[in-house]
């Protein structure tokens, strides 16, 4: 048994956060330079390391870059596998770049010529969460339509036992980027309308390519970053500029009185320090002139 006893109880759930993956067609490089594929499964294969299990795995829309069968056929080969070792439940959410009827087919396994939106609940050991789909086929803005929010509406009308996350891809926050006004969620405020007095707790979303926070009808939003490539903040205003770098996901932990989002980059760098579990579990056993005697000797190394 740990030793570790910090001021806060272990979180009643864990939750990775996933967002625009952009598969494109087999052999191909996302605008002829970035290798999804490759990025996603970099994503798992460094999280191996990590002795934590997630209850789900959620993805923020963006999934196949122009929503082609075989990219979501790519994608499930990944993922699935490496849900399965985790133990942990996959939520897909549309995004702009999907298509609805190949998303049906190629992830929900539904054999359905349907354009509706996608919209699911989950519940996962008492915590809800919601994919509610902000697409607008054959646009790159969000909408959410009036059947939708009456839709919404009646999910939220019964609490659930851990309360509500809600997962969708455009995010209801502001952005310092100057092309957000032609790609963001539009009529927010209706949204809002619905979501107030409810019991969600937390709504994660993507479509940015960059990992922010921000609140929405009082409810915390995080935005994770895009595992394919980034947006660049410094660019000149309004302009943007793609970046292939600072790649990652989200961890989310939801206590029950906050959720916790942490910002994980994609990839290996070079060690500083380390200590393993076994070593930390020794250190905390050690009165603290011990502990500190060990962190001089460790830091005149």
């Amino acid at each position: 048994m740990s030793t570790l006893i910090g001021q806060h109880p272990a979180p009643e759930h864990f939750i990775l956060h996933v967002s625009d993956t952009h598969f494109v067609g087999d052999g191909d490089l996302l605008h002829e330079k970035i290798d999804s594929d490759k990025n996603l499964a970099e994503l798992f294969a460094g999280f191996e390391k990590a002795n934590a299990r997630p209850e789900a795995i959620v993805f923020t829309g963006d999934l196949a870059d122009t929503g082609r069968p075989d990219a979501y056929q790519r994608l499930r080969a990944i993922v699935e596998p490496a849900a399965a070792a985790l133990g942990a439940q996959i939520i897909w959410v549309m995004g702009n770049h999907d298509e609805r009827v190949a998303f049906r087919r190629g992830l929900l396994d539904e054999d359905a010529e349907q354009s509706e939106p996608v919209d699911r609940v989950y519940d996962i050991n008492g915590l809800r969460i919601i994919a509610l789909d902000s697409t607008r086929p054959g646009q790159h803005y969000g909408e959410i339509t009036d059947a939708q929010l009456e839709w919404l509406a009646n999910e939220l009308a019964t609490p659930a036992q851990d309360g509500t996350l809600l997962a969708l891809h455009h995010p209801p926050v502001p952005s310092p980027l100057g092309l957000m006004g032609l790609v963001e969620l539009r009529d927010q405020e209706r949204l809002a309308d619905v979501l107030r007095g409810s019991d969600v707790r937390g709504i994660l979303g993507g479509h940015l390519h960059y990992s922010t926070t921000s609140t929405f009808a009082g409810i915390p939003v995080s935005v994770a970053s895009a595992t394919c490539y980034t947006q660049d903040l410094a660019v000149a205003h309004p302009g943007a500029r793609g970046q292939d770098g600072g790649q990652s996901y989200n961890l989310v932990h939801v206590y029950g009185d906050r959720v916790l989002h942490s910002v994980v980059p994609i990839g290996q760098f070079p060690t500083v320090y380390e200590m393993t579990p076994e070593m930390l579990e020794a250190f905390m056993k050690m009165s603290a002139d011990e502990q500190l005697a060990a962190v001089n000797g460790s830091v005149q190394e």
